[in-house]
């Protein structure tokens, strides 16, 4: 199972040090862009009927002000522009790039 050993904010950028010793670097607008909240890329409902997620997709100059871990599994960011409802899992972030945005 893969989860962080250390965990820091450097600027605007989160970096995240993990227990197989890769490391990741997010900037703070990129990870806003790719919360998986159901305010930024919507849900469904039983019927598959969508709902929300049209909101802005890019976030200029938006920071991280702090975090809180979700049990062992996740963290919880909180922006500089209120946004705070995205839990992004361990392996979510482990396998978050660039490329997976343009989806």
């Amino acid at each position: 199972m893969i989860f962080p050993t250390k965990i820091e904010l450097i600027g605007s950028t989160l970096s995240i040090l993990w227990n197989d010793n890769s490391e990741n670097y997010f900037e703070s607008e990129f990870l806003r862009t790719a919360s998986p909240s159901a305010q930024n890329i919507g849900e469904k409902d039983i019927f598959g009927n969508q709902y929300g997620g049209q909101g802005p997709k890019n976030f200029p100059n938006v920071q991280i002000l702090s975090w809180d871990f979700i049990g062992n599994y996740a963290i919880k960011l909180k922006f500089s522009d209120g946004h705070s409802t995205g839990i992004y899992s361990w392996q979510y972030l482990k396998n978050l790039k660039p490329s997976t945005l343009l989806s």
